[in-house]
């Protein structure tokens, strides 16, 4: 039987557990080292084939504009793929998306998303495109997507989309929002940022891990120096959150995290945080749930 639906598609949330640059290339962009951990914790997407060959978004989002969402680029661009390998447009589809994860937060709500639809229409549309041919397209619209449809917990290099496969502690995370946006540019463009972090080894994580210590102790954040002198609320809560263990920024920012060995724990730090932010938990996935599509 032929799919015309696919609800309540995951597309989970992401943390840096370290994040080092290490240089510059001649074309601008940044080298960096990163450990991507996903979560148990994101937005949901629906999918609904249509009559047409138009894709639309049917869930409204403030300051996303349909044309520039990730999601819709993600989409036209496999419709397109579709068109060169089939010869034919496949038919179009409603997108809903159940938007949980703050833009802005370095939690790669955006990527997360057009990955998720994108392993999604490679199934509905039966585009038959392997996992690696999915994460080549999807990489000029932004380096992180790569990552989700890797699917794994991973050692990434390069500019993020160099990966490996990577083992980390089952553990809970308390996520702090602290209710700004960062701008990814207006970090990396800083005069402040470190820019010479040495390399690191993946082995060097695993040994690090191996010895019983925490995931969130290795290494640090480069960036998270410049947002904290940006963003008074992000170093608030790094402050706020570092009185109960190794709390530290994701991506560029703006969202805080630290790693807790239970549940209890985490909640108990939870039942603590300030109203001001909004804050929650989450457990370590090994794996995306979109996997199976694949």
């Amino acid at each position: 039987m032929t799919l015309t639906t696919l609800n309540n598609c995951p597309a989970p949330a992401k943390l840096n557990l370290f994040l080092h640059v290490n240089g510059r290339r001649a074309d601008g962009y940044h080298l960096l080292q990163t450990v991507f951990q996903l979560l148990d914790h994101g937005d949901t997407l629906h999918f609904a084939l249509r009559d047409d060959t138009a894709i639309v978004r049917v869930t409204a989002l403030a300051g996303v504009p349909e044309e520039q969402d990730l999601i819709i680029r993600a989409a036209t661009l496999l419709q397109a793929e579709v068109l060169r390998r089939k010869g034919a447009l496949p038919r179009g589809v409603d997108i809903a998306i159940d938007k949980v994860l703050p833009m802005g937060g370095g939690l790669g709500g955006g990527s997360s998303d057009a990955a998720t639809a994108l392993m999604a229409l490679n199934r509905l549309w039966q585009a038959g495109l392997t996992r690696e041919e999915l994460m080549a397209l999807g990489l000029p619209l932004g380096a992180d997507i790569p990552f989700f449809i890797f699917g794994e917990n991973a050692f990434a290099e390069g500019v993020g989309e160099a990966l490996q496969p990577v083992a980390t502690p089952e553990c809970w995370y308390v996520v702090i929002e602290p209710g700004v946006q960062v701008p990814t540019a207006a970090i990396f463009c800083a005069e402040g940022l470190t820019r010479n972090t040495e390399p690191v080894t993946i082995a060097d994580f695993s040994r690090y891990l191996a010895e019983g210590n925490d995931a969130g102790g290795f290494g640090k954040n480069d960036l998270q120096q410049v947002a904290c002198s940006l963003f008074k609320p992000v170093a608030d809560a790094v402050k706020w959150l570092g009185a109960y263990g190794e709390a530290r920024m994701t991506g560029s920012g703006a969202c805080v995290f630290s790693a807790f060995g239970s549940q209890e724990e985490a909640d108990a730090v939870l039942s603590n945080v300030p109203p001001v932010w909004i804050a929650w938990k989450a457990k370590a996935l090994s794996r995306h749930p979109m996997l199976t599509m694949l």
